[in-house]
């Protein structure tokens, strides 16, 4: 093999690198795909805390107190984060969730054609047979800490308004 030989092959090497090389940065131009300044919605939520059984907040507002200011239509408008997986409507069909219509004074887990969890189950044999506002304004505050192995991954509602509002 002479030099023109090895000639031509390094350079057909360097020739090949090059215009890998080149089109590597070409298409990390093209197909970039930068962070954005502010991401789409900000997800709040709190893991729940060890320890004994799930009660509210000391400091929590009764609930009589907050329904009396509170404001229907804009606890549709706030119900719209719940709509993903309930129904609020009469007659409503289950979803991820049950249908959530006429839900103050219904039994705990007996919707019919829903299957609960077992945590829902256990809290309904726990004394707790049918749902009150009270009861109702601690499970929207936080459903995993209200309920213990609840299967609703829905982080709650945090602010005494929002739950007044959602309830009325």
């Amino acid at each position: 093999m002479d030099s023109n030989e090895v000639n031509k092959l390094l350079g057909g090497f360097l020739g090949t690198c090059f215009i890998v090389f080149s089109i590597g940065l070409v298409s990390d131009g093209l197909f970039a795909s930068p962070a954005p300044e502010k991401p789409g919605f900000a997800i709040e939520a709190q893991e729940p805390t060890e320890g004994g059984p799930a009660a509210p907040a000391a400091e929590a507002k009764p609930i009589a107190d907050l329904l009396a200011g509170a404001n229907a239509e804009a606890g549709a408008a706030i119900f719209k984060k719940c709509q993903a997986c309930h129904s609020g409507e009469k007659g409503g069909p289950n979803k991820v969730g049950p249908d959530l219509w006429d839900i103050v004074d219904r039994p705990v887990a007996e919707h019919a054609g829903f299957a609960y969890s077992a945590g829902m189950k256990d809290f309904s044999k726990g004394g707790q047979e049918h749902w009150t506002y009270d009861n109702l304004n601690h499970f929207i505050t936080s459903p995993k800490k209200f309920v213990k192995g609840t299967a609703m991954g829905f982080a709650g509602l945090p602010k005494d308004e929002d739950r007044a509002n959602v309830i009325a």
